[in-house]
Order: structure tokens, then C-alpha cells, then sequence
């Protein structure tokens, strides 16, 4: 029963992080160097999270032609490179990935 008065106050203590960018974004004056900065944070978080799923997905590197995700996952970038389209680069990846995964 400990448990739940840490996990809310972590919960809290996130919001208020969170909530404290949110409300400053419009009373202080960011630089415009910062605010173009800011633009790559979202690209380089999912980088940092997809990128050592697709090389290591057993926990070991693995560049070969039998890593079906990373076979994929270039793919995808490649479909979403050419059609800037979300859901069809989607798609397209999650489709080679069940069909390696079936077919070997």
C-alpha cells in the first residue's frame, strides 16, 4: 500500500514539470536560436527510441540481412522519404515485417 503515495507523487511531480513548460511558453521570451533548436527534439526522441530496436532487437547489434525489423525499418524510411505519409509508411513496414517474419 506504500507504493501508491510515491507513484502519485511522481505522477504529480511529472504534471507539474510538464504543466510549468506549457504555461511559460507564453510569458517568456525564448530566443529564436532555442525555439529552432526546439523544432528536433520530437525527431531526435523517436530516433532514440525506434533506432535500437531496429539494430538490436535481441539486445545484441545485428546488421544482417536476417534482422527482419531493421530490413523493414529501412523500408519505411524509404516509403516515408518518398510519400511524407504517416499511416502509409506505417503500413508498409508493419507488412514486410509479417512477411519476412511468416515467409523465414
Amino acid at each position: 500500500m506504500s507504493i501508491w503515495p510515491i507513484m502519485l507523487a511522481g505522477g504529480l511531480i511529472t504534471f507539474a514539470i510538464r504543466l510549468s513548460f506549457i504555461y511559460l511558453w507564453g510569458r517568456v521570451d525564448v530566443p529564436p536560436r532555442m525555439r529552432s533548436a526546439l523544432r528536433f527534439v520530437p525527431a531526435a526522441v523517436l530516433s532514440a527510441i525506434v533506432l535500437p530496436e531496429l539494430v538490436m532487437p535481441t539486445g545484441t547489434l545485428n546488421l544482417s540481412l536476417h534482422n527482419f525489423r531493421l530490413l523493414a525499418g529501412c523500408l519505411a524510411i524509404l516509403v516515408a522519404w518518398r510519400t511524407k505519409n504517416v499511416l502509409v509508411t506505417i503500413i508498409v513496414g508493419m507488412a514486410l515485417l509479417l512477411w519476412l517474419q511468416a515467409a523465414f
